[in-house]
């Protein structure tokens, strides 16, 4: 992320809400993203959407940058385009026509609007703007639009995910008969994570909805013609009948304290809902695993138990090569928690597991999801990568486990980094990393173990060939 030089910059931390010790300054690298990213990357996974910013042209731009570099697909984000005027007197004029110049060029089936911390700054209400667009301008336009507000000052870019998803699930669900279907929400996984997650219901027979879906519009075939609006994505009629399904299941546990969409679903709909942890790792994956089971009332399809069986004897392979190393994890929080869950299955520890995340449940859910954790494991949320090295730099790690930013790091302590989660800049293939089910894990274990063994080999005086 561009360091900032301004507490009221995008993704820059609230004095009100987050003080800091003296002497510090907000110009250190973030250990997270701009708050509207996360929404645009959910409604990149509507069907026939597409992401509309109500700020200025700059924030657009930066979003599409990260977007673009990991995922390595094409991707369009309208903006209101806020001048100096705008900020002045608003940006309702700058909104109305946007809108109407999206609806004309894409005739897409669902604008996504997110606010930006310019918008939000000067006390922009989207919601009453648009019922004014709909009562003017916008009287002809018959293309539905959903709101979310996502100051980057007060958020993260998970917050900006997770308020998309509440935010369609509020303004199109609707209550329904009740049907057969399981909602899932998946949270920010890979787009090779959401086509393993499609794989496992469709193998369970189940019907279901998934919300996002970005396995397509983030992640397809080439075209051989420019495309404005990719194909794939959650169906909007499928969204709409989110409010009779027999069941959510939720990944994130750190949700469970923070209002989400399954929230709102049980909440309006009387929808039972399954919060869960990412399954990543046996533990992990065992309880979405049951939690398939009970709502579809069949078995675990044996391909599956298969792959957890191998899973089982990859961890009895390897779990030499990493007993006792020491792992630096950061991220996102939730995949934190996975994967600090995961690692102390087959004997590796996390000595720092960081977050740039604010939810206040991040060692608490921690703690829940990898019991094995000793109580002397660095716990930091709200960190920011200076203080990340300060405290890797002390703690002397085997490995680093996180996203491209935590290149120069792993550099400078001269340990392997493994790629996760999000952003992936310097490496093909980030939204192909898998990271759920036992399918996920075992790929995980084996770039785990083999990185363990390449740096062995590396440092070696001799060169070993045979480990």
């Amino acid at each position: 992320m561009v360091n900032v030089t301004d507490n009221k910059s995008c993704g820059a931390d609230s004095p009100e809400t987050d003080a800091k010790p003296e002497g510090f300054t907000a110009t250190r690298n973030a250990c997270k993203l701009c708050t509207p990213l996360g929404a645009c990357l959910v409604f990149r996974g509507v069907e026939g959407c597409i992401p509309f910013l109500h700020g200025s042209q700059g924030c657009a731009t930066y979003i599409r940058r990260y977007l673009i570099s990991h995922f390595r697909e094409p991707m369009d984000i309208a903006c209101s385009n806020f001048h100096e005027s705008s900020a002045v007197f608003g940006g309702a004029t700058n909104l109305s026509q946007g809108l109407l110049n999206v609806d004309r060029q894409y005739q897409p089936a669902l604008v996504g609007v997110a606010t930006t911390c310019l918008a939000e700054t000067i006390g922009e209400d989207l919601p009453r703007m648009l019922v004014d667009f709909r009562r003017g301008d916008g009287k002809a336009m018959t293309t539905p639009v959903v709101h979310v507000s996502t100051a980057s000052y007060r958020g993260t870019h998970m917050d900006g995910f997770h308020g998309a998803v509440r935010a369609l699930v509020e303004q199109l669900a609707e209550r329904g008969l009740t049907s057969n279907r399981i909602n899932v929400l998946p949270g920010m996984v890979s787009a090779q994570d959401l086509r393993y997650l499609k794989e496992i219901l469709q193998d369970f027979g189940a019907k279901f909805t998934l919300l996002p879906d970005y396995s397509e519009t983030m992640d397809g075939e080439t075209w051989s013609q420019y495309e404005k609006l990719q194909n794939g994505g959650t169906p909007l009629a499928d969204i709409t009948a989110m409010g009779g399904a027999c069941g959510t299941i939720e990944l994130g546990r750190t949700l469970e304290h923070t209002p989400s969409a399954g929230q709102v679903l049980t909440e309006r709909h009387q929808i039972p809902r399954h919060p869960l942890g990412l399954p990543i790792g046996i533990r992990e994956t065992d309880g979405f695993f049951s939690a398939v089971e009970y709502l579809t009332g069949r078995k675990t399809p044996e391909k599956y138990q298969r792959e957890r069986g191998r899973l089982v004897d990859a961890y009895i392979d390897g779990h030499k090569y990493a007993s006792e190393k020491r792992a630096v994890i950061y991220g996102e929080e939730d995949m934190v928690i996975g994967l600090a869950s995961f690692l102390t299955e087959f004997g590796i520890t996390p000595i720092l597991c960081a977050s740039g995340g604010r939810s206040g449940f991040f060692e608490k859910c921690l703690r829940e999801a990898a019991p094995a954790l000793p109580p002397e494991t660095v716990i930091k949320d709200k960190a920011d990568f200076a203080e990340i090295a300060e405290l890797a730099t002390a703690l002397k790690p085997d490995l680093l486990i996180g996203n491209s930013k935590g290149y120069s790091l792993a550099r400078q302590l001269n340990v392997p980094l493994i790629r996760i989660g999000f952003p992936i800049h310097d490496r093909i293939g980030g939204q192909r990393t898998a990271h759920l089910g036992y399918r996920g894990a075992q790929e995980l274990f084996d770039r785990v173990i083999n990185a363990l063994m390449e740096a062995k080999q590396t440092k070696s005086s001799v060169g070993y060939s045979y480990l």
